[in-house]
């Protein structure tokens, strides 16, 4: 099976060619990705938990699911698809912020993306794949603010960049 390219992109989102996403995350270059932020009625985020054999971040928690756009596909259409791949639902999505982050790992991979937020609602159990996923649960944003503040390690790296833009954004919009 072919690995699976990412679309690079320059600082305006423009796609400047396509690169093996390992590839990509060893030399640092910018590319096109997506973190889809699921809230139930109670405005509880649902929260994922990466896998343990993930080559990256294992056991860490994070947002509902993150990925990258293939060629040809819009951010809406990536989000879902990765949404039933991880989470196995779909619902509907917008696109929110969007920003450009840099979070290098310690095993020389970087993630430097172009990063597209997408929002959705959903308040049933998800049926996750124990590949892609470990657990899940629904936190508050209050709630999760404080236990970043408190034990940061649990998270993945782009989650607390991203949770922090984006919590100061939907803050903006209350």
């Amino acid at each position: 099976m072919e690995e699976e390219k990412v679309i690079l992109v320059n600082e305006r989102d423009e796609q400047i060619g396509l690169m093996p996403k390992m590839e990509a995350h060893e030399k640092a270059l910018l590319h096109r990705a997506f973190s889809v932020f699921i809230f139930n009625n109670k405005n509880e985020l649902m929260l994922q938990q990466r896998a343990l054999n993930k080559y990256h971040s294992p056991g860490l928690w994070t947002n509902t699911c993150c990925s990258h756009q293939r060629e040809g596909e819009t951010n809406i259409e990536a989000g879902k698809r990765r949404l039933q791949e991880e989470m196995g639902f779909v619902v509907d999505l917008k696109e929110s912020i969007s920003f450009i982050y840099k979070a290098p790992f310690d095993n020389g991979l970087t993630e430097h993306e172009y990063d597209h937020v997408l929002l959705g609602a959903y308040n049933d159990e998800p049926t996750i794949n124990t590949d892609e996923v470990a657990s899940w649960k629904w936190m508050s944003l209050e709630q999760i603010k404080a236990n970043i503040s408190l034990q940061p390690e649990l998270y993945t790296a782009w989650f607390k960049v991203i949770f922090d833009k984006f919590y100061e954004h939907i803050n903006i919009k209350k």
